[in-house]
C-alpha cells in the first residue's frame, strides 16, 4: 500500500467507524505506518467521519511533522505500538492501530463487579478467541499520559514473551486500541471486539467461558493464540 493509498484507506475507515456508530464526535483516530518508516495519522480533534486524507497529518520515522493538519497526541502511543508489535513474529507486520471509544469496551471497564478483571473479556465466542485474542486492560490515565504508553508497551512485552501475542489493549474509560498488517484488518478486529462487548455487556455480564478443551480445539483446527 502506498502512501496515497493508506491516506483514502484512512479515510474510508473512519467513515465506515463513524457511519456505525463506533466513533462520535472528535473521539478516536487512525494511524498508518509507512515503508519508510514514517506515518499518517489522523489530526487532532478530527472527525474520523470527514476527513480529508490530503490533510492527514504526516510525520517521518522520528516523529516529526512533515505534512499536513497537527497530528493526534496519540501518535506516541502508537508508535510504542508499533515498536512493541514488531519484536514478535506474530504481530511483525503491524501496519495500522485504530483507538474508539467503541460504546460497550468503554461500559465493561465502569462495571464495579468487573474492575478486578485484568482482561477485559473471557473467552466467550470462538470468534473472539481467534479474531482478537487478550484484551489486558491498561488502569485508567488522562489521555495523551506517558504512563499509559509505557503500560501499553509493557503489555505486549509481557503477552508476547509468554507466546500470547496480542492485538488489542483497553484504556480503561477511554477505549480500545487495536491493531493489525492493514486498516482493514485492524478495523475487523475492532468489530468482533466491540461485538463481544456488546454481548457480554446484554447477557448480564455472567457468562461461563469456553473451556480449556475448546480453546484448544481452536487452536489446533485454527491456529488460535489464545
Amino acid at each position: 500500500m502506498n502512501e496515497n493509498q493508506a491516506r483514502d484507506e484512512i479515510a474510508r475507515i473512519g467513515r465506515s467507524l463513524f457511519e456505525r456508530g463506533y466513533v462520535h464526535a472528535s473521539a478516536g483516530n487512525i494511524s498508518v505506518r509507512l515503508d519508510d518508516g514514517g506515518f499518517l495519522i489522523t489530526p487532532t480533534d478530527a472527525c474520523l467521519g470527514f476527513l480529508d486524507p490530503a490533510r492527514l497529518a504526516r510525520l517521518d520515522a522520528r516523529l516529526a511533522q512533515t505534512g499536513g493538519d497537527r497530528a493526534s497526541k496519540t501518535i506516541a502511543l502508537h508508535a510504542r505500538i508499533y515498536e512493541a508489535a514488531g519484536r514478535f513474529a506474530a504481530t511483525a507486520g503491524t501496519r495500522c492501530v485504530i483507538h474508539t471509544h467503541s460504546t460497550h469496551c468503554v461500559a465493561l471497564t465502569l462495571d464495579d463487579a468487573l474492575s478486578a478483571q485484568e482482561e477485559l473479556l473471557p473467552a466467550i465466542t470462538p470468534y473472539f478467541v481467534m479474531k482478537v485474542g487478550h484484551v489486558p486492560r491498561i488502569a485508567y490515565q488522562r489521555p495523551g499520559a506517558r504512563e499509559a504508553v509505557d503500560a501499553v508497551a509493557k503489555a505486549i512485552e509481557l503477552y508476547g514473551a509468554q507466546a500470547k501475542p496480542i492485538r488489542a489493549v483497553m484504556l480503561d474509560r477511554l477505549g480500545p486500541n487495536v491493531w493489525h498488517d492493514s486498516p482493514a484488518a485492524a478495523m475487523a478486529v475492532l468489530e468482533e471486539l466491540e461485538e463481544s462487548a456488546r454481548l457480554l455487556w446484554m447477557h448480564g455480564r455472567a457468562v461461563a467461558p469456553l473451556s480449556a478443551q475448546q480453546i484448544e480445539e481452536l487452536r489446533q483446527t485454527f491456529g488460535a493464540s489464545w
